[in-house]
């Protein structure tokens, strides 16, 4: 299924356009809240790479639905930074777009594997 491949890239991407915006955080912030969603971000990376090789559909989806959680943390420490003024108007609405995509393709993942499921 080719969309499996656009959520490794898009995520892939959101990563490394990610990262120089995390590196202008305020020290304090930059080891803690900066750290936070990088973390998250490469949690995420893995957890799809880890459904994309996986061959069984029950396993693929409970490695999903953890991803599923870790991009609502994400959104929220997001929002948070964008509260705290760590991140311009611009980058909140970059981020949180390329943030919702991701979850979109996710949920979309999510259906595909849940209805293969339910026509056993």
């Amino acid at each position: 299924m080719p969309q499996n491949e656009d959520i490794l890239t898009l995520s892939y991407d959101f990563l490394k356009s990610l990262v120089p915006i995390l590196s202008k955080f305020p020290r304090d912030q930059k080891f803690l809240l900066a750290d936070r969603m990088q973390t998250l971000t490469h949690d995420i990376l893995d957890d799809f790479i880890g459904a994309y090789y996986t061959k069984d559909k029950a396993e693929k989806i409970a490695r999903l639905k953890p991803a599923n959680v870790k991009l609502e943390r994400l959104r929220f420490a997001v929002r948070l930074s964008h509260d705290l003024k760590l991140l311009s108007n611009q980058h909140y609405g970059v981020i949180s777009r390329k943030i919702n995509e991701m979850g979109g393709s996710l949920g979309n993942w999510l259906k595909f594997l849940e209805g293969k499921m339910s026509s056993r």
